[in-house]
């Protein structure tokens, strides 16, 4: 986590640390956060546990109807309410009253703990253990109103969807890895002979980016309907495809979130490698992802090693191959960088 969250870290980043970083045996912490993102924004500062029961319960529940594996345990009788919800079986305000009694016996206690220890920063407080209401923080507040606010709700769900298939992953062994269908960006894994469509790419790359176009660090977006909406790029040119350089050229290993103009604008990335420098950091970049849990995970050890050190090896010969080959002149970068973000 140290890594992930540098010398100086925003707020963003406690954020993001939590839910692509932090211990999941139910699916209850994506729950909580997606309905702290969705209350937030009407301004009340205390919101009680009936308040919070509705979108956390709904939430859930639409999960359930995707996936219904929700948690590692065997079974959970709250979830088992919530399926009968959905199966028509008790009211909507049956949901609720279980909820407040059932649905927050830890997740609320246990929501800022990452890596056996809580975050410095919280969005949220309560008073005591089995308290009747939370506080939104001010720090909850003006991370929603900064450029990255927009971004949140789709990389919860994306991270959400990652985990509910890890999940499912150990219920059918024919679910083996994770690709990418660049035409629609979106991420997917083979269960027999069929398709099944996972999340977006750009909701599932953003947070290991900290939300920044690769490249140049400047703010991306990963709304579909926005001006400045970020292209999915390989950082090794598919061109090399052609050379069998940087197989598998389409790995999530090979693809990052950026923006136009560093992509595709004036004096843009396009087919060219970009400078040695950026190699490390596509490194970095990989080493969050495995730093978090299946399947992305997994899928990257099998495209790139097993260790630390293999994965480094195979990035750099690579970029070797590809150096002497037709991209032997390449040597892009942007014509202006932010400062770094990792």
């Amino acid at each position: 986590m140290s890594e992930f969250w540098g010398d100086a870290p925003s707020i963003e980043d406690y954020w993001r640390g939590i839910i692509l970083f932090g211990k999941n045996v139910a699916s209850y912490k994506f729950a909580l956060a997606q309905s702290l993102l969705e209350l937030a924004p009407g301004g009340k500062s205390i919101i009680t546990l009936e308040e919070l029961a509705e979108p956390f319960a709904r939430n859930l529940c639409e999960h359930l109807s995707l996936v219904p594996k929700q948690t590692t345990s065997p079974s959970s009788k709250y979830l088992r309410t919530c399926q009968d919800f959905n199966a028509g079986i008790i009211s909507r305000e049956q949901l609720v009253e279980v909820t407040v009694k059932l649905g927050f016996s830890c997740v609320i206690d246990a929501f800022h703990n990452v890596n056996k220890a809580e975050t410095p920063v919280r969005f949220f407080s309560s008073e005591s253990r089995g308290a009747k209401a939370i506080a939104l923080t001010d720090e909850l507040f003006g991370m929603l109103e900064g450029n990255q606010g927009q971004n949140l709700p789709q990389e919860v769900d994306a991270r959400w969807r990652l985990v509910e298939t890890a999940w499912e992953l150990k219920v059918s062994r024919n679910l083996i890895s994770i690709g990418c269908d660049l035409d629609e960006s979106l991420l997917f894994t083979q269960s027999r002979a069929r398709r099944v469509n996972i999340t977006s790419c750009r909701g599932a790359l953003n947070g290991y980016q900290k939300g920044k176009c690769f490249y140049c660090f400047g703010d991306i977006s990963i709304i579909s309907s926005a001006t400045d909406l970020t292209d999915v790029d390989h950082f090794f040119p598919r061109v090399l495809i052609n050379d069998n350089i940087a197989h598998p050229i389409d790995g999530i290993w090979n693809l990052v979130l950026a923006c136009v103009s560093c992509n595709r604008g004036v004096g843009g990335k396009f087919d060219r490698l970009p400078q040695l420098r950026f190699l490390e950091r596509l490194n970095t970049r990989n080493e969050f992802l495995i730093g978090s849990h299946h399947p992305l995970r997994e899928t990257l050890i099998q495209q790139t090693g097993n260790s630390e050190a293999k994965r480094r090896s195979f990035l750099e010969r690579n970029y070797n191959a590809a150096k002497t080959g037709r991209l032997i002149n390449s040597n892009w970068q942007p014509a202006f960088e932010y400062p770094p973000a990792f």
